[in-house]
């Protein structure tokens, strides 16, 4: 089995805010999947599908972001899963909008759902993807990750949302390194087109 999980607040007050990019991407895998996301598990909304050959598992943890290594840490005990069967998705204000970057481990970066979850795991070396929501302004993170985005960005990050949940077809099925060398880079100004990404290995 594989675990993807995407980070965010639960809530309304929090809907297609900055910092539930992650969300909005499980969302999509669901739609693409035809996963139900209707059950409660492991502090999460899951549902399971399958992706050819391989059993997936999505979350969205419900336990606000800064505590989303519960569900993680509980999910991937319970089905007792090694570190190359979890993705993270997740938000990052230091990449310019739309784009992704896919690493196979790393820090936290000074993402505190990310910083949990490595915290509670104990290790750092599973797949995250990360989305670009540009930066804000000096002393106003806080109000810039939980923000909306503007209508045109939207439109703009529709396409990366696009690109992200081939991102992770292309991590389910040929592993991270190919991943990585496809899909790091921004969004492809027709959308799929993968030739178009600027490639960051």
């Amino acid at each position: 089995m594989k675990l993807i999980v995407g980070l965010g607040n639960p809530g309304r007050d929090y809907v297609q805010s900055r910092h539930n990019v992650g969300f909005d991407v499980v969302n999509a895998l669901a739609a693409r999947w035809r996963v139900s996301l209707n059950r409660h598990k492991h502090h999460a909304l899951a549902g399971e599908g399958q992706v050819g050959a391989e059993k997936v598992m999505l979350l969205q943890p419900q336990t606000y972001m800064n505590r989303s290594g519960v569900c993680v840490s509980e999910a991937v005990g319970f089905y007792r899963l090694a570190p190359a069967d979890l993705m993270v998705i997740l938000d990052d204000m230091a990449l310019t909008l739309g784009r992704l970057r896919l690493r196979a481990n790393g820090s936290a970066g000074g993402h505190n759902g990310l910083a949990d979850i490595i915290d509670r795991l104990g290790y750092a070396e599973f797949s995250r993807l990360r989305i670009g929501i540009g930066s804000a302004r000096p002393g106003d993170a806080v109000n810039h990750v939980l923000g909306r985005f503007s209508e045109e960005d939207r439109q703009w990050l529709d396409r990366s949302y696009a690109l992200a949940v081939e991102a992770v077809e292309c991590w389910l099925i040929k592993g991270i390194a190919e991943a990585m060398s496809q899909y790091n880079g921004p969004p492809a100004e027709s959308g799929s087109d993968n030739k178009d990404i600027e490639k960051e290995l």
